[in-house]
Protein backbone atom coordinates (compact mmCIF):
# COMPACT_ATOMS: atom_id res chain seq x y z
CA UNK A 1 0.00 0.00 0.00
CA UNK A 2 1.42 3.36 -0.98
CA UNK A 3 1.58 6.32 1.38
CA UNK A 4 -1.14 8.00 -0.66
CA UNK A 5 -3.33 4.93 -0.33
CA UNK A 6 -2.60 4.72 3.41
CA UNK A 7 -3.56 8.38 3.77
CA UNK A 8 -6.75 7.80 1.78
CA UNK A 9 -7.71 4.84 3.96
CA UNK A 10 -7.05 6.96 7.07
CA UNK A 11 -9.45 9.59 5.69
CA UNK A 12 -12.03 6.91 4.93
CA UNK A 13 -11.70 5.62 8.50
CA UNK A 14 -12.17 9.15 9.84
CA UNK A 15 -15.32 9.51 7.74
CA UNK A 16 -16.51 6.08 8.89
CA UNK A 17 -16.19 7.08 12.54
CA UNK A 18 -18.09 10.31 11.85
CA UNK A 19 -20.82 8.51 9.91
CA UNK A 20 -21.16 5.94 12.67
CA UNK A 21 -21.62 8.78 15.17
CA UNK A 22 -24.18 10.44 12.90
CA UNK A 23 -26.09 7.18 12.51
CA UNK A 24 -26.35 6.76 16.27
CA UNK A 25 -27.32 10.39 16.85
CA UNK A 26 -30.06 10.31 14.22
CA UNK A 27 -31.47 6.98 15.39
CA UNK A 28 -31.62 8.02 19.03
CA UNK A 29 -32.94 11.46 18.13
CA UNK A 30 -35.66 9.98 15.91
CA UNK A 31 -36.79 7.84 18.82
CA UNK A 32 -36.97 10.96 21.01
CA UNK A 33 -38.82 13.10 18.47
CA UNK A 34 -42.34 14.06 19.54
CA UNK A 35 -43.67 14.80 16.08
CA UNK A 36 -43.87 12.43 13.13
CA UNK A 37 -42.28 14.71 10.50
CA UNK A 38 -39.14 15.24 12.61
CA UNK A 39 -38.91 11.54 13.42
CA UNK A 40 -39.30 10.67 9.72
CA UNK A 41 -36.61 13.16 8.71
CA UNK A 42 -34.18 11.82 11.30
CA UNK A 43 -34.86 8.21 10.27
CA UNK A 44 -34.24 9.11 6.61
CA UNK A 45 -30.92 10.71 7.56
CA UNK A 46 -30.15 7.68 9.75
CA UNK A 47 -30.67 5.34 6.78
CA UNK A 48 -28.28 7.47 4.71
CA UNK A 49 -25.67 7.47 7.47
CA UNK A 50 -25.91 3.68 7.77
CA UNK A 51 -25.63 3.37 3.98
CA UNK A 52 -22.45 5.45 3.97
CA UNK A 53 -20.99 3.42 6.83
CA UNK A 54 -21.48 0.26 4.76
CA UNK A 55 -19.94 1.88 1.67
CA UNK A 56 -16.91 3.12 3.60
CA UNK A 57 -16.45 -0.28 5.24
CA UNK A 58 -16.53 -1.93 1.82
CA UNK A 59 -13.87 0.38 0.36
CA UNK A 60 -11.59 0.12 3.38
CA UNK A 61 -11.77 -3.69 3.26
CA UNK A 62 -11.19 -3.63 -0.52
CA UNK A 63 -7.95 -1.74 0.19
CA UNK A 64 -6.88 -4.65 2.38
CA UNK A 65 -7.26 -2.74 5.64
CA UNK A 66 -9.24 -3.38 8.80
CA UNK A 67 -11.83 -0.63 9.34
CA UNK A 68 -11.94 1.34 12.56
CA UNK A 69 -14.58 0.23 15.05
CA UNK A 70 -14.71 3.60 16.82
CA UNK A 71 -17.64 5.99 17.03
CA UNK A 72 -16.63 9.59 16.46
CA UNK A 73 -16.58 12.08 19.35
CA UNK A 74 -19.41 13.90 17.58
CA UNK A 75 -21.84 11.40 19.09
CA UNK A 76 -21.21 12.44 22.69
CA UNK A 77 -21.22 16.13 21.84
CA UNK A 78 -24.51 15.87 19.95
CA UNK A 79 -26.27 13.76 22.55
CA UNK A 80 -25.29 16.25 25.26
CA UNK A 81 -27.64 18.73 23.56
CA UNK A 82 -31.03 18.15 25.16
CA UNK A 83 -33.13 20.33 22.85
CA UNK A 84 -33.88 18.32 19.71
CA UNK A 85 -34.02 21.38 17.44
CA UNK A 86 -30.61 22.52 18.67
CA UNK A 87 -29.31 18.98 18.24
CA UNK A 88 -30.48 18.97 14.61
CA UNK A 89 -28.66 22.27 14.05
CA UNK A 90 -25.53 20.68 15.55
CA UNK A 91 -26.08 17.58 13.42
CA UNK A 92 -26.05 19.81 10.37
CA UNK A 93 -22.72 21.28 11.43
CA UNK A 94 -21.38 17.73 11.51
CA UNK A 95 -22.90 17.04 8.10
CA UNK A 96 -21.21 20.21 6.87
CA UNK A 97 -17.86 18.94 8.16
CA UNK A 98 -18.35 15.76 6.13
CA UNK A 99 -19.22 17.83 3.04
CA UNK A 100 -16.02 19.88 3.40
CA UNK A 101 -13.93 16.75 3.98
CA UNK A 102 -15.39 15.06 0.90
CA UNK A 103 -14.87 18.12 -1.31
CA UNK A 104 -11.25 18.35 -0.17
CA UNK A 105 -10.45 14.71 -0.84
CA UNK A 106 -12.40 13.99 -4.04
CA UNK A 107 -9.84 15.56 -6.37
CA UNK A 108 -7.20 13.13 -5.09
CA UNK A 109 -9.27 9.95 -5.39
CA UNK A 110 -8.04 7.93 -8.37
CA UNK A 111 -10.35 4.91 -8.06
CA UNK A 112 -13.45 5.52 -10.20
CA UNK A 113 -15.75 3.41 -8.02
CA UNK A 114 -14.66 5.12 -4.82
CA UNK A 115 -14.88 8.57 -6.41
CA UNK A 116 -18.44 7.81 -7.61
CA UNK A 117 -19.47 6.59 -4.15
CA UNK A 118 -17.92 9.59 -2.39
CA UNK A 119 -19.56 11.97 -4.87
CA UNK A 120 -22.94 10.39 -4.15
CA UNK A 121 -22.22 10.61 -0.41
CA UNK A 122 -21.43 14.32 -0.84
CA UNK A 123 -24.69 14.95 -2.71
CA UNK A 124 -26.65 13.02 -0.09
CA UNK A 125 -25.15 15.06 2.74
CA UNK A 126 -25.88 18.31 0.94
CA UNK A 127 -29.49 17.21 0.43
CA UNK A 128 -29.86 16.18 4.08
CA UNK A 129 -28.46 19.51 5.26
CA UNK A 130 -31.07 21.35 3.20
CA UNK A 131 -33.89 19.14 4.52
CA UNK A 132 -32.80 19.52 8.13
CA UNK A 133 -32.40 23.30 7.75
CA UNK A 134 -35.94 23.47 6.42
CA UNK A 135 -37.21 21.36 9.32
CA UNK A 136 -35.68 23.69 11.92
CA UNK A 137 -36.69 26.85 10.05
CA UNK A 138 -33.25 27.90 8.84
CA UNK A 139 -34.05 27.82 5.12
CA UNK A 140 -31.84 26.06 2.62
Amino acid sequence: MTTDQAELVALLDELLEAERAGARVTLESARAAVDAPTAALLMAIHRDEARWCAMLLRHIKAAGRTPSTKVGAFYGKAMAIADLGERIVFLNRGQGWVVRKLRDMLANVQDDSLRADLTEMLRSHEDNIALANKAVGQGA
